[in-house]
């Protein structure tokens, strides 16, 4: 494979066009060292190059420490599926599309759609381990004619994706921690908490402040919050399944009704479209799979750590998936009265049916609850990055701000703070429209999902040469992996 970069040109990459623009001038390269992006490709030393110098054949000085190994990376994009939690938050979605059918099928479906996003991407970010993510693999797949309009689209959709998600999975938090307060009654049905607009929205102000918190200031600890995370959730995922399922006071449907029943009734939708529209519930729960991408620059092997950390979270977030679902749908009450919830939050309900006790309800669904704080800290500090890394290109307004990093903290501090503020802000949404978690979530997806599907249509289109050279390259099976996922 030739060198993607290409020795005639002066500047070849975003960040060195920019440079160019901006009279700033990149880190000096040793004389006895060569770079390349090929990960197999050797120095002159006979070794690796290191992530370091790989960023730098990028155009890219390295400023953040590499401090993820390859179970944090993984770790780290666990928490930010943070599966049960992002199922537990949107479980209305596929309720009211088609009832167990469509909650047990459509993640299965969407799982293994999602496992060849995340193997495509994969193959991709071993070539090019960069914060930028998949707009800067764009840029470099791309044909010269298009590589700027198509890396500028995916760009933003990308940022635009991040910060969305990541709002809504704060506000997502918001609205679930208000439907497993209520799981206490004054008198059957009415809940202790009236959730008022204003109330949310504080509670959401505060969520959002504690996720920045944590992130800025406890940032060498989060590697180690997102290992704590992992043994967390499947403490809370063992309680959940063996409670509601030993306990069950309400009874258990037989096999039959929990993966074949669909009924689309309470969708008012044609059966076809209403399936398609509950499977937002796992694709927003899957959501998360290339912003793992954005920390690139925090971890000791990005080119090879990155990649399986994806394709590995996958697998193990289809596993868990399937594990909580399938329970709640066997204890699951009446499909129509659950479609029906002012608080569209059907989860604590179907906990609460089979468990039969506030106390206990809430006991069980504590797990989640501090899961979805452990989510909200990744998403920010993900989308942090992302925004980072796009200001560091100059595609941002007022990008020499934005692209600052905060020597004492190691975090781009001033994106983190400009993201927080956007986020805060697109909340009040809420006071006109309670479908504002609906718009922030279904935007998020719409956005990141574009900005995946960008990097992989190039390579698709250039015969996939480049990841050729990359320590992930699938072969034959990334080409069946890329045509699914597009």
């Amino acid at each position: 494979m030739a060198d993607p970069l290409r020795s005639n040109d002066a500047y070849v990459t975003q960040s060195d066009a920019f440079a160019a623009d901006n009279d700033l001038h990149r880190r000096s390269i040793g004389k006895d060292r060569t770079l390349s992006l090929g990960a197999k490709q050797l120095g002159e030393d006979g070794g690796r190059n290191s992530a370091d110098d790989l960023l730098e054949a990028m155009g890219y000085k390295a400023e953040l420490l590499r401090s993820r190994s390859t179970l944090q990376v993984a770790f780290m994009s666990f928490v930010l599926a943070s599966i049960p939690y992002g199922l537990a938050t949107t479980l209305y979605y596929p309720m009211v599309g088609g009832g167990p059918a469509n909650i047990i099928w459509g993640w299965l479906t969407v799982s293994l759609i999602i496992l060849c996003v995340a193997a495509s991407l994969g193959e991709i970010t071993s070539i090019y381990p960069t914060s930028g993510g998949v707009y800067y693999q764009t840029f470099m797949l791309a044909a010269p004619s298009y590589q700027l309009i198509m890396s500028w689209i995916c760009g933003w959709a990308f940022v635009v994706g991040n910060i969305t998600i990541t709002l809504a999975v704060n506000f997502g938090t918001t609205l679930f921690l208000a439907a497993c307060i209520n799981v206490f009654e004054t008198e059957p049905e009415v809940g202790i908490f009236a959730a008022k607009p204003w109330q949310i929205y504080l509670i959401f102000f505060a969520i959002t402040l504690l996720c920045n918190a944590v992130s800025a200031l406890g940032n060498r600890y989060l590697p180690y919050l997102d290992t704590f995370a992992i043994f967390w959730t499947f403490a809370g995922l063992i309680c959940i399944v063996v409670c509601v399922l030993a306990i069950a006071k309400n009874g258990r449907h037989d096999a039959a009704y929990v993966f074949g029943e669909f009924d689309p009734s309470n969708s008012g939708w044609p059966a076809g479209w209403s399936f398609c529209v509950g499977l937002l519930h796992a694709a927003y729960a899957t959501s998360s799979t290339g912003m793992i991408i954005s920390m690139c620059e925090e971890v000791q092997q990005p080119a090879t750590q990155v990649p399986k950390a994806m394709v590995a979270t996958i697998v193990l977030n289809t596993i868990a998936g399937l594990i909580f679902l399938i329970p709640l749908v066997f204890v699951m009450p009446d499909q129509a009265d659950l479609a029906a919830l002012l608080s569209a939050q059907p989860t604590p309900v179907i906990i609460k049916s089979a468990i039969g006790s506030s106390g206990g309800t809430i006991a069980l669904l504590l797990p989640l609850l501090v899961l979805a704080l452990f989510c909200g800290i990744g998403c920010t500090t993900a989308s942090s990055r992302c925004t980072w890394a796009f200001a560091r290109d100059g595609a941002i307004p007022g990008s020499k701000w934005w692209k600052q990093v905060n020597g004492k903290l190691d975090v781009p501090l001033n994106a983190m703070m400009m993201i927080m503020v956007v986020e805060l802000v697109l909340g009040l949404i809420y006071f006109g429209s309670a479908a504002a978690f609906n718009a922030f979530s279904g935007v998020g997806v719409i956005c990141l999902t574009l900005s995946y599907a960008c990097p992989i249509f190039v390579n698709l289109i250039t015969g996939r040469k480049q990841v050729a050279a990359g320590n992930f390259y699938l072969g034959k099976l990334g080409w069946f992996c890329n045509v699914v996922a597009i």
